[in-house]
């Protein structure tokens, strides 16, 4: 396929006080590397979303990236991210994300300094607009503050301070590997997830 650089699609917005860079809606399969890595020293916000993206294969050298955008792709709980402590928001919005421990224990380890993930319209992150109940809303949001303690906004809400308490309540920290060789063995959904602590 051939990439498509114009204005329309190739966007860098410096006049924000940032540098952008927006590949979204070009039905992409692969990452434009190329693209990519000739502003990765200025780069600070990649915009991947709505293409049919599965992989993250960028090695941990190659971006001071702090806002990466992957929503309406085909990531799932499975994706592996390289290490990249200058990520501090994440959109992943309207993937294929269904196993909610796998997956945040993979952005805790990956992006130590992120304080905004948005996880909505997945699987493993249910509300009331794809079925789920308030008590699986909330306890999706404790699980990942439990796990994500600098967290500061989650979705499209702010953490707040008695959450970040009912959550220690709730929830340990994942650091037992053995607790969490559990996790990647079975195939849960958030549905499940919680019976199995």
């Amino acid at each position: 396929m051939e990439l498509q650089t114009t204005a329309e699609h190739k966007q860098v917005n410096q006049t924000l006080g940032f540098h952008w860079l927006s590949f979204a809606y070009q039905g992409l399969t692969e990452i434009p590397y190329d693209s990519i890595l000739m502003q990765t020293d200025t780069l600070e916000v990649l915009d991947l979303s709505y293409n049919i993206l599965d992989e993250y294969p960028f090695s941990d050298e190659q971006f001071s990236l702090n806002t990466l955008i992957l929503d309406s792709n085909n990531y799932t709980s499975h994706v592996k991210f390289p290490y990249m402590p200058s990520i501090t928001a994440m959109c992943i919005n309207k993937n294929k994300i269904n196993n909610l421990p796998v997956f945040v224990e993979e952005i805790r380890r990956k992006f130590p300094n992120i304080k905004i993930l948005s996880m909505m319209n997945n699987e493993a992150a249910p509300s009331y607009f794809n079925g789920g109940s308030l008590t699986q809303y909330i306890d999706y949001r404790l699980y990942i503050i439990s796990q994500i303690p600098g967290l500061e906004i989650l979705d499209d809400t702010e953490v707040l301070e008695k959450e970040r308490v009912q959550a220690r309540k709730t929830y340990r920290l994942q650091q037992s590997s053995k607790r969490l060789e559990f996790f990647h063995r079975l195939p849960l959904s958030y549905s499940t997830f919680r019976t199995q602590i």
